[in-house]
């Protein structure tokens, strides 16, 4: 499925629509977002926060804790709490927008498993997408458009 991108939050209150495709999307196995989440692993798709429009509805965002310390702000939906998406330290131009408040989530697919190394032994990983052990180096995994887009999306931010 084509950008747009339409989503919400459980309650319908908030609704987005993401104006392309995104970056990257990660599916990451750390203990933080097993933790946030309450589940195996939480699948982010990476996207310039101009790129949200935001159709309906308000967000709010919560300060999490890590293990590294770093900061994580979680966006949710102020009239039914659904994370919608996070910034992970505090880079204004970029979001990591949860996949499963997609309208279609399955329209968006991960391009890497990061921090398997805290994987729950019963999720198997498709043989066809790189997994890393925790994190590794956007530029050499990154299409080059992308990388062009994270540059310019955090220099915007500054």
């Amino acid at each position: 499925m084509p950008a747009p991108h339409d989503g919400g939050c459980a309650c319908g209150a908030l609704r987005y629509r993401l104006s392309s495709d995104p970056m990257f999307v990660h599916c990451c196995h750390c203990r933080d977002c097993q933790r946030q989440t309450g589940t195996a692993f939480v699948l982010n798709a990476l996207i310039e926060t101009n790129r949200i429009e935001m159709l309906s509805g308000e967000t709010k965002a919560d300060a999490m804790p890590t293990d590294s310390g770093r900061p994580h702000d979680v966006y949710r939906c102020v009239a039914c709490g659904t994370a919608v998406w996070s910034d992970y330290g505090r880079r204004p131009g970029l979001r990591f927008v949860r996949i499963g408040t997609l309208d279609d989530p399955a329209a968006v697919t991960p391009d890497v498993h990061i921090y398997t190394r805290s994987k729950l032994p019963w999720v198997a990983l498709p043989d066809d997408v790189p997994a890393f052990e925790a994190y590794y180096s956007t530029r050499e995994l990154w299409p080059a458009e992308s990388l062009e887009r994270r540059a310019a999306a955090i220099g915007a931010g500054r």
